[in-house]
């Protein structure tokens, strides 16, 4: 069996924030939106049709248990979930928080504007917020 590997784009856009059972989560470099992406562990994925239904019901899981923590987070009002994959074809979901007050409002965030880079320091404290927030729930 391959080893995983995590898609070039996606390992130069985002920080490592933990594993989870099926997934790796990731936080999105982009201050503007509080994003996260999963990504299953779990070769030559391309589309959610092609996860087996454990696998499914655990990405489920996943994306509810990030859902949860975002739907907590200041400003936001409103979830978007979405597994695009127009530009990373590795299976890939997006969960991010909005709010009427967002730049893209209520528009997508995909494509819109500029991305506004975490500094060292901010992105540290991001990462280790959602460590402490997972809690259990990461593995490994």
């Amino acid at each position: 069996m391959s080893e995983f590997n995590l898609h070039a784009k996606l390992a130069e856009d985002c920080f490592f924030i933990g594993a989870l059972p099926l997934s790796d989560l990731l936080l999105l470099n982009d201050t503007r939106y509080p994003w996260c992406v999963l990504v299953p562990r779990v070769m030559g994925l391309t589309e959610l049709m092609q996860l087996d239904a454990v696998q499914a019901q655990s990405l489920f899981a996943e994306i509810r248990l990030v859902s949860n923590i975002l739907a907590k987070q200041p400003g936001v009002t409103k979830l978007n979930v979405g597994a695009l994959g127009n530009l990373v074809p590795q299976l890939h979901i997006h969960v991010l928080g909005r709010s009427p007050s967002d730049a893209a409002w209520p528009g997508p965030v995909w494509g819109y504007g500029e991305a506004q880079p975490y500094s060292s320091q901010k992105s540290h404290q991001a990462i280790h917020q959602w460590r402490g927030l997972l809690g259990d729930d990461l593995v490994g």
